[in-house]
């Protein structure tokens, strides 16, 4: 049965995803692996790894951040969405402060 994550990825997404799996193809060939190589280094099938080449959505993402690993770029996955970075967030994060701050009286000790 095929994911409807699939069917529903817009056009960009699948773009991006294509370029991704074409990055890691060249990284590797710049390294001299082959496909063969990856996938053991990887852990997993040769099929599943030349769909990690080709951008494939269905592909676990445990999976491309092995890629990832193995390639060099374990530090970059960790770099994709930054919090600091996330100027909508921190737009969010600033229209949700209070106006102002109370300080709740709490009664006399008697």
């Amino acid at each position: 049965m095929r994911s409807t994550v699939v069917d529903t990825l817009p056009p960009k997404v699948k773009r991006a995803l294509g370029k991704l799996g074409a990055d890691i193809a060249l990284a590797r060939k710049k390294r001299s692996l082959t496909t063969m190589m990856m996938a053991e280094r990887l852990g997993v099938a040769k099929s599943t790894y030349l769909k990690i080449e080709k951008g494939d959505p269905t592909v676990a993402m445990g999976a491309y951040a092995m890629a990832f690993f193995v390639l060099g770029f374990d530090g970059a996955l960790g770099e994709i969405i930054d919090a600091s970075g996330d100027e909508q967030g921190l737009l969010l994060d600033a229209e949700r402060m209070p106006k102002r701050i109370r300080v709740r009286k709490t009664p006399a000790p008697r």
